[in-house]
């Protein structure tokens, strides 16, 4: 006996995007038996956070956008600056908060669907199923069966990597007493900040309107600051780089994304799949994780409502895993500058078809002219070098073989 279908592990976007999905079957389909099991509110659940994403007009989840934008700006160290316009592709900025409301009356409406509060302790396989154990906010013991589980909860470490950054930001929202922003416009690289000594750092602004926007500093680097140096950073941003006038910060967040080249085992039971950043969705050389999960989803619900395995395909090719392995060690060794690098590629690639890149969804010939706009040189040799080059934890020193 079952409690239900398919088990969830955690209310993030990957969890409740496949609930969403599962929860809407082909018709003449049935619908499954979903439950979602949600991390009591405390450490274990994350706050409200911002998710962005680039695809077309009309997509499924438009309703629910803060805002998007059909411009997009870097600003390189020197100063220049560089816009485009990635059309047909939209710059979409979504709120964890709305997108969990969208969800849950998607759940509320379908038989079946339910949502459980716990802290998971231990997912423990069953013959052709697995069980959920875990800790409710009572301190009540929580125990489901389910024939499929899906966990999306944060690896308790890293696997393996030849090379492993973190993408750490804080972002402050900010509203201004002049109307300091453009609102068609998102800065989503400003590289006028104090570079580190391996790695980059930028600055990245989307306005909700002329007087209020999102400003985060953002860094790719080895470690996270303190959260009194994202506040100097931020300070330094605002008044010395972009010179706004007088401002209050209204809200914040902040957030660690790793950077690795790791493989992710996506089985992690004979019934029991990790999906999410778990289950390799992030990117590994941008840190974008959302569309990612879309895909994962999509896929899973299909195989599951026809009836086949529903293990959760790769998000990213295997040709894009490598292109990042080697932009992530080029960065890491100090090879290339990533400003540079990343300025030079906005500047030589057309916007569309370098978004279109960055998310994997550009064929061989539009990657190798892509290429063509990188430092070859330190690129190749990155790529030589890759090989002898053994996996390690992270905080291990990486060394040749």
């Amino acid at each position: 006996m079952y409690d239900t279908d398919v088990a969830v592990v955690g209310g993030g976007a990957a969890g409740l995007s496949l609930a969403y999905r599962l929860c809407a079957p082909p018709p003449g389909t049935p619908c499954p038996e979903v439950t979602v099991v949600d991390a009591p509110p405390g450490p274990l659940r994350p706050p409200e956070r911002t998710w962005c994403y680039w695809e077309g007009p009309g997509g499924e989840f438009d309703g629910v956008l803060a805002a998007s934008w059909d411009r997009l700006r870097v600003h390189g160290a020197d100063g220049s600056a560089l816009t485009g316009d990635p059309g047909p592709l939209r710059y979409k900025m979504m709120r964890s908060g709305a997108f969990e409301r969208l969800v849950g009356e998607r759940l509320a409406a379908a038989p079946g669907a339910r949502r459980v509060t716990a802290a998971v302790q231990d997912v423990r396989g069953l013959p052709h199923g697995a069980e959920v154990r875990g800790v409710s906010a009572r301190g009540e013991p929580v125990r489901l069966r389910a024939r499929w589980v899906f966990d999306s909860r944060p690896l308790p470490a890293l696997p393996p990597a030849r090379t492993t950054l973190l993408q750490h930001f804080h972002g402050w929202l900010v509203r201004t007493e002049r109307p300091e922003f453009d609102p068609a416009t998102a800065d989503l690289m400003d590289f006028r900040t104090p570079q580190p000594h391996h790695g980059l750092s930028f600055g990245y602004v989307l306005p909700l309107n002329a007087h209020e926007a999102l400003v985060e500093y953002t860094e790719f680097s080895a470690a996270p600051l303190d959260e009194a140096a994202y506040h100097r950073a931020l300070r330094h941003y605002l008044s010395e780089v972009r010179a706004l006038g007088p401002y209050r910060v209204t809200a914040s967040e902040q957030g660690a994304i790793p950077m690795t080249d790791a493989r992710f085992p996506r089985r992690a039971g004979a019934r029991v799949f990790r999906i999410g950043t778990a289950g390799g969705a992030t990117r590994p050389s941008t840190g974008y994780t959302f569309a990612a999960v879309q895909r994962q989803s999509r896929a899973i619900a299909a195989a599951f409502h026809r009836g086949r395995t529903p293990v959760p395909p790769p998000a990213h090719s295997a040709r894009s895993r490598l292109m990042d392995a080697v932009l992530l060690r080029a960065l890491d060794s100090g090879r290339i500058d990533g400003a540079d690098f990343f300025t030079g590629l906005f500047r030589g690639v057309p916007m569309e078809r370098l978004l279109r890149f960055l998310d994997g969804g550009t064929r061989l010939r539009e990657d190798l002219s892509i290429g063509l706009h990188t430092p070859v040189l330190p690129m190749l040799r990155t790529v030589a070098e890759l090989p002898r080059l053994r996996r390690a934890r992270p905080g291990q020193e990486e060394t040749a073989r």
